[in-house]
């Protein structure tokens, strides 16, 4: 095996194991003090304004709160939240939302 590959398997595997070392427990604590009263605490926004975040895919949520602390991705009320979330929030939101019951029940 040559060093390139085995770079590029101990990088994925170091990305895998990144993936798991988000705390759920600490992404439930996060949602309760920042996001629950707007997208509901298991993830079933009750405004429909406000999207469903349960069940929803971990890495576009992840995304999704990098581009608005970034700026990328422009919305006022959630720019400003993500920018007080650090990189590990992020991935603790996003592990906490995406182990949720999905919703699957559409608005009127």
């Amino acid at each position: 095996m040559n060093a390139r590959a085995i770079l590029t398997a101990a990088l994925c595997g170091f990305t895998a194991q990144m993936a798991i070392a988000a705390d759920i427990a600490a992404g439930a604590a996060k949602a309760k003090e920042v996001c629950a009263a707007c997208h509901g605490m298991d993830g079933k926004s009750v405004d429909p304004n406000n999207p469903h975040l349960g069940g929803q895919w971990r890495d576009y949520l992840e995304k999704a709160l990098r581009d608005y602390k970034s700026g990328e991705r422009s919305n006022a009320i959630m720019g400003a939240f993500a920018k007080g979330l650090s990189q590990k929030d992020i991935a603790n939101l996003a592990a906490y939302y995406a182990a949720q019951k999905p919703v699957l029940t559409q608005r009127p």
